[in-house]
């Protein structure tokens, strides 16, 4: 028996309307529509980072089936950031060629292209990365601490490969500041035991982040889209201290959008001072001017994506649900009562939704997901 995945919704329909109405940002192209391709682990790239066939055709058949903007996975900023097997690469020149080739593509399918920009830390799986790096010693992972040169290396690093996206003619790029990642992990009181400039106090423990975001927008063109990823719980983040790092990066207004990585958009926070409403309206009630914002987590269906919008949201990241469908979007904005395929799903059904040999092996690690019968 499949797992239905049904939407959880209460009272009348939401309309789908504005899903498809377009969303103008402060720098480059506007957003066809309020939906963004989140950024997708999916192993598909070749070894040493460059763009193969199977990731492209995964990320342009997402173009094609009417996202407003589309993202790649988390593309690593240096060798020694890399956080998976076949993990899209953006640190080298050698990478400049299918960088080029997968944002012409998006481009020509009318989506806003961007390259999600990340660095593992920490959270680096030793196999492949030797010398594995974070904010602090950390004996778990066996990662050492990251001098001060070093922090400014990866901060260097950041900014570099924003430059070569777009020389590749992406429209922006994200920076990967959720889930535990390098970036995260320095805004982490557990995780940064450090001190001076990058440790201790809050202001510290985000001057990274903030270093990052005002680096990238002084290298690149007026145009060039910024947005940053932030997730508000786990990994040792407080949620006060994530709404007030996103409250500052809302009233500088270097970047073009704030995409918030919540789990699950209908979650009330874990922290019990923020118990009795929903994790959503921490940010939503933050002064964004023209800085748009966006919810992530478990949008399964034109209601969930309806939901987002009528709390307050500007746009609706879609991750598992684009995986089963390419064109999630469309299907969406022709049936307000779309909800994505039960699962599990089949090997042949992923293959045809663009999914490559690599990308299936990992979805199969996720439990219930992909059938074990035959294709």
């Amino acid at each position: 028996m499949g797992i239905a995945i049904k939407p959880d919704f209460e009272g009348p329909m939401l309309t789908t309307d504005k899903l498809a109405t377009p969303l103008s940002l402060a720098r480059g192209p506007a957003m066809k529509n309020r939906f963004m391709l989140a950024p997708l682990t999916n192993t598909q790239s070749h070894e040493d980072g460059r763009l193969s066939d199977d990731e492209f055709r995964w990320l342009t058949m997402r173009a094609e089936g009417g996202f407003g903007l589309t993202m790649t996975c988390a593309a690593h900023v240096q060798a020694g950031g890399q956080g998976f097997p076949g993990q899209l690469g953006i640190w080298d020149d050698r990478h400049l060629e299918g960088l080029t080739r997968l944002a012409a593509e998006i481009n020509r399918q009318g989506s806003v292209s961007s390259v999600q920009l990340h660095h593992a830390g920490i959270r680096s799986p030793k196999e492949i990365v030797k010398d594995v790096v974070g904010p602090s010693d950390d004996s778990e992972t066996g990662a050492r601490a990251l001098t001060d040169a070093e922090v400014e290396a990866a901060r260097d690093a950041f900014i570099a490969a924003a430059k070569r996206a777009e020389k590749a003619g992406f429209h922006g790029v994200e920076v990967h500041g959720a889930h535990g990642y390098l970036l995260a992990q320095f805004l982490s009181p557990e995780v940064n035991r450090r001190g001076g400039r990058y440790g201790g106090s809050l202001e510290n423990r985000a001057r990274l982040t903030f270093e990052v975001v005002d680096g990238i927008r002084a290298a690149c063109g007026p145009d060039f889209q910024l947005g940053i990823r932030l997730s508000p719980e786990r990994f040792g983040l407080k949620l006060a201290e994530i709404r007030d790092v996103a409250a500052e990066l809302l009233t500088q207004a270097k970047i073009d959008y704030l995409d918030m990585s919540l789990w699950d958009v209908k979650k009330e926070p874990v922290e019990e001072e923020f118990h009795g409403r929903s994790l959503m309206s921490v940010f939503t009630e933050l002064k964004r001017g023209n800085v748009r914002l966006g919810a992530a987590g478990k949008i399964m269906g034109a209601q969930d994506a309806a939901e987002v919008i009528e709390a307050g949201y500007d746009f609706a990241v879609i991750g598992r649900a684009a995986i089963l469908r390419h064109d999630f979007p469309r299907r969406v904005l022709a049936d307000p009562a779309y909800v994505s395929p039960s699962l599990p799903v089949t090997e042949r059904h992923l293959r045809d939704e663009g999914l490559g040999s690599a990308f299936v092996t990992y979805m199969r690690a996720w439990k219930g997901f992909v059938t074990e019968e035959a294709a």
